[in-house]
């Protein structure tokens, strides 16, 4: 049975998903980064506006790389926590070591914090040096599953690792491509691979609503192209997958 998981950006993403008919929410903020750990208001908004679709939070402090410093850490393990306190489905997480493999004593840490809560390995596999060894680890450890996009850029480039990875998992842990995962796509990477989950955005952009604006003055990055476009899941597109 295909189970389609949505990369959320916000509450009414969560929303959106639930309304298209996805199992499940990856919810972020900070999309633009590769995705960081939403606020406590946007776990409790998306919690309080959904009633059947599970949700994992990402746990990621900053954008950037999977090495992180002691503080950082610290923000991680509160940030599980957190989590935990609200009752989430699950939270996902990936830590490296400057080497480029799995920083196994902390994801341990990070585990043993999580308790019951479901435990995915986000892309920081994709970077990691050994996958086929990482894969073995994080079966050890008991996670339920990878996200990945077969360490390329995409999920189509990345299906030849995907299958290999599913092949070597033999249904011990979850392997659940991402990345450029796409209604036109999907058939392909599910028949080429054998996966059965799989991480999509299924986002459409969203219009500001203001009629003043001062489009001189940017609030973030100058890459933004525009600070009156947001992008937010879509429930027909989410539907499209099913």
């Amino acid at each position: 049975m295909r189970i389609i998981e949505i990369c959320a950006n916000s509450a009414q993403s969560c929303v959106e998903a639930e309304a298209g008919g996805a199992r499940r929410v990856e919810l972020c903020a900070g999309i633009p980064e590769g995705g960081t750990t939403p606020s406590y208001g946007e776990i409790r908004t998306a919690q309080s506006l959904t009633s059947s679709i599970d949700i994992n939070v990402i746990i990621r402090p900053r954008g950037g790389d999977f090495l992180y410093t002691p503080a950082e850490i610290q923000s991680m393990l509160y940030d599980i926590e957190m989590a935990k306190q609200l009752r989430v489905h699950g939270v996902v997480f990936g830590c490296l070591t400057k080497e480029g493999d799995l920083d196994i004593k902390l994801m341990k840490r990070l585990k043993t914090v999580a308790g019951t809560l479901s435990v995915t390995c986000h892309r920081a596999f994709d970077v990691c040096r050994n996958p086929l060894t990482a894969l073995e680890q994080l079966i050890e450890m008991g996670f339920d599953r990878i996200l990945t996009s077969g360490q390329q850029p995409d999920a189509v480039r990345g299906i030849p690792m995907i299958a290999e990875l599913v092949r070597q998992a033999a249904g011990r842990i979850v392997i659940m491509p991402g990345c450029g995962v796409r209604e036109d796509n999907i058939v392909r990477i599910e028949k080429e691979t054998g996966a059965t989950e799989f991480h999509t955005s299924a986002r459409r952009m969203i219009y500001s609503r203001m009629e003043f604006r001062n489009e001189k003055v940017p609030m973030g990055s100058q890459t933004v192209l525009s600070e009156f476009e947001t992008e937010q899941t879509d429930r027909e597109k989410v539907a499209a997958f099913r």
